[in-house]
């Protein structure tokens, strides 16, 4: 059974820093490339971040670049999105996802979601 579990959210003032983790079981990630996407309340899933993979492909949205960085551990079978300089629009629940192969900045081309961690961020 393929699950992926999201943690590391929680409650950040403006301008703090979290560290999100998403361990895979029943799917080698050695053989996936990943994203984080996050959902804010009443607005549509976007893309976060992803990597390929090598780690050798990474992809950030734009309002990410220079905040968020996104690596990846295949031995340990973990991705983790690391979050600075965070601010109340960054507001969200965070999903990390699966492909095979390769990566993509669009949700509907990941095969394997996980149940998403809560970021809140107060001003």
């Amino acid at each position: 059974q393929v699950q992926l579990v999201e943690s590391g959210g929680g409650l950040v003032q403006a301008g703090g820093s979290l560290r999100l983790s998403c361990a895979a079981s029943g799917l080698p990630l050695r053989g996936y490339g990943m994203g984080w996407f996050r959902q804010a309340p009443g607005k549509e899933r976007e893309f976060v971040a992803a990597i390929s993979v090598s780690g050798g492909t990474i992809y950030y949205a734009d309002s990410m670049k220079g905040r968020f960085t996104i690596s990846r551990d295949n031995a340990k079978n973990m991705v983790y999105l690391q979050m600075n300089s965070l601010n109340p629009e960054d507001t969200a629940v965070y999903y990390c996802a699966a492909r095979p192969l390769s990566i993509a900045t669009s949700s509907p081309y990941y095969n394997y979601w996980g149940q998403g961690t809560q970021v809140t961020v107060s001003s």
